[in-house]
């Protein structure tokens, strides 16, 4: 049983490997189409290599013996950042072909409601799952902010950076890790982040415009997290007060 387990282990950690393998083809067909400088490649090899090690890592503590179609349909999307990070990173010295980082951008956004899918219909959701496919997310986002910030200013990387504030905020205040309630409004906000910041990038609009989609996107954004925090903060204050009472029984009774 033991040796069974290990191959699948094997198994799992391949599909990683395999990920990184499209990553390089990807760069490898884009970039001397469009002429990629040194910039865009390192990037997108970083990447790739940042990914299959981050995801092996998590899957050998998980011990998942099976990858999942779910995983694998997040991976594509991982491939996709991947190539969209690499023009991102290639547009500080170069202006790549806006048409495929929209492309590029767009299926990985059509995905994004594939994979959750794939996952409740194959019964097979994990929570390294729906980590890996937030972090997919927010990635995405994070670098779409930078591209669009190189025309509207630094006050667009808000967007992409505050989710990762709040992760460093919990570090510091704990009582921010604690789970929250399901919210479609939370899950609506959150896609829309995406195809607002694609929208403004496509600068298919007159720049006031983009400028407001952006505006748009990021006051919801903030209006999101804001509820989220409040939640956190009073829950805390219950939990709180609720271990001070049963603390003041339990001197009361002895």
């Amino acid at each position: 049983m033991a040796l069974n387990n290990s191959y699948d282990a094997r198994l799992v950690q391949q599909e990683t490997a395999v990920g990184a393998g499209v990553q390089v083809l990807l760069l490898a067909l884009i970039g001397p189409a469009i002429g990629m400088g040194p910039a865009g490649w390192l990037t997108g090899l970083a990447f790739a290599v940042a990914t299959w090690a981050v995801l092996s890592r998590a899957l050998h503590r998980s011990r998942l013996h099976s990858f999942g179609a779910a995983n694998r349909v997040t991976l594509g999307r991982a491939v996709l950042v991947g190539g969209v990070t690499a023009l991102v990173a290639d547009s500080f010295q170069d202006s790549p072909p806006v048409s495929l980082l929209v492309g590029l951008t767009a299926v990985a956004l059509i995905l994004d409601g594939v994979d959750g899918k794939v996952a409740r219909r194959t019964g097979t959701s994990t929570p390294l799952g729906a980590r890996f496919d937030m972090e997919v997310d927010a990635f995405l986002i994070l670098v779409l902010s930078v591209y669009v910030s190189m025309a509207m200013g630094p006050w667009v990387l808000l967007i992409g950076t505050m989710r990762y504030v709040f992760v460093a905020a919990a570090r510091l205040w704990p009582w921010l890790t604690a789970p929250l309630p399901p919210s479609t409004a939370r899950k609506t906000v959150a896609a829309l982040q995406g195809v607002l910041l694609l929208l403004a990038g496509a600068d298919l609009l007159p720049h006031e415009v983009n400028v407001g989609v952006v505006a748009l996107a990021l006051g919801l954004l903030v209006w999101s997290f804001g509820r989220d925090v409040r939640w956190l903060w009073r829950t805390s204050q219950v939990r709180v007060g609720a271990a001070a009472t049963a603390e003041v029984r339990e001197l009361v009774a002895g």
